[in-house]
């Protein structure tokens, strides 16, 4: 199980570490997605600041397994916020919110199974 905690860990934190870099610099696609949603631009740093905290735990989790779990934890309700903001806003491209919700479920999953 640690393996595929690893593995997976290693790939979100990648992605959430490259989301979170397009949210510091405001990337159009983005910050135009997060206006449509109704997300305040102040909220940006924020978000980003949540994701890089997200990917950094998850790593840290190949060590510290609390950390790895409390990292999974709060992601997964960081994408709960996602899906909600979608259906408030009612835009319904819910797909990547989703995968990203289950990924680091997953990865919740994998890290409790291998302690």
């Amino acid at each position: 199980m640690f393996i595929g905690y690893a593995v997976l860990a290693v790939l979100l934190a990648l992605g959430l570490s490259a989301s979170a870099a397009m949210t510091f610099t405001r990337n159009p696609a983005v910050a135009g997605n997060m206006t449509k949603l109704g997300v305040p631009d102040t909220w940006l740093p924020w978000l980003g600041t949540a994701k890089a905290a997200g990917a950094l735990g998850l790593l840290a989790g190949l060590a510290v397994p609390a950390l790895g779990t409390a990292a999974a934890i709060g992601l997964v309700l960081y994408f709960v916020g996602a899906v909600v903001t979608h259906l408030r806003a009612k835009d319904y491209e819910l797909a990547p919110a989703l995968v990203l919700t289950v990924l680091p479920a997953a990865a919740l999953v994998l890290r409790m199974a291998s302690s």
